[in-house]
């Protein structure tokens, strides 16, 4: 049976760490304050920012929502961003996505000062976590190096297969995965066979967006799972990519759905709004 990754339990340790050091900052009269900008009604969107908020004020973050017109002209969002840039009791920024169609999301992402890009989708922040330079790591990715980090597992010379090639989620953990010197193999839509990589993994993360997409029969004996997939099924329950009953009877180490990665991705996005400020 799989040793249970706890993230929620790990989040809030983090987040403890974090209160204590938002306190010191304010003490020396800097304060930690994260503008969020959400454009139109996303029901999914809507329940994150306001996750994110209850986060800021439990650890003393000041938190400044922006909520925009779905019909917003790009040039609008645009001069929005610049203007927090130049708010200097702005510390980090954050655009949330999806945004509606007919919006650029990647010039938004470009406008953001890379030193108040607190999600890491800055191109010159992307471009220091390829070099393995000190940057701000997207959210997700870095919660889950830090899971591997609390729970001792180490990737160096592990073959790890990362489903999934999102801007958010895989390509920033390629990178991270790498930078531990692990060899990384990236299986998405249009790759074929995908168990032949997955039986020869010895760790696998997850994030298709499939439920229970991965089986039992699909990975090998001590593997470690990573799932950050969150669906939510017909009965209303939420479920990750992966089959949690049946996997975690084989796996080593598993994250769960609900309590995995979910908490550690906003924990990450705290210590972010800290390292901004500091």
């Amino acid at each position: 049976m799989a040793t249970i990754i706890d993230g929620k339990k790990l989040a809030q340790e983090i987040r403890a760490k974090l209160k204590i050091e938002c306190e010191e900052l304010k003490q020396k009269g800097i304060i930690p304050k994260l503008a969020v900008i959400m454009i139109g009604e996303d029901k999914a969107s809507q329940v994150y920012v306001r996750n994110k908020s209850k986060a800021c004020n439990e650890i003393g973050i000041e938190f400044e929502e922006y909520l925009l017109n779905e019909n917003i002209k790009q040039n609008e969002l645009i001069e929005l961003i610049e203007k927090l840039n130049k708010d200097t009791s702005i510390k980090g920024i954050l655009l949330q996505s999806p945004i509606p169609k007919g919006l650029d999301i990647n010039e938004a992402f470009r406008t953001i000062a890379p030193e108040k890009d607190v999600d890491g989708f800055n191109p010159v922040n992307v471009g220091k976590l390829s070099l393995n330079q000190d940057t701000f790591v997207s959210c997700t990715p870095y919660g889950i190096m830090k899971m591997f980090e609390a729970y001792g597992i180490d990737l160096e010379g592990k073959n790890v297969v990362i489903l999934g090639r999102s801007n958010i989620v895989g390509k920033p953990l390629i990178q991270c995965c790498l930078n531990k010197n692990a060899t990384v193999t990236v299986c998405h839509s249009k790759t074929k066979n995908i168990e032949e990589y997955t039986k020869r993994a010895d760790v696998v993360i997850v994030a298709i967006g499939k439920s229970k997409f991965v089986k039992e029969e699909m990975i090998k004996k001590d593997a470690v799972i990573i799932d950050v997939g969150i669906n939510r099924g017909e009965d209303g329950k939420l479920t990750g990519d992966v089959d949690f009953e049946k996997v975690s009877q084989k796996a080593s180490y598993i994250t769960p759905v609900p309590g995995g990665v979910g908490p550690m991705t906003i924990a990450m996005l705290m210590n972010n709004v800290i390292k901004a400020s500091k």
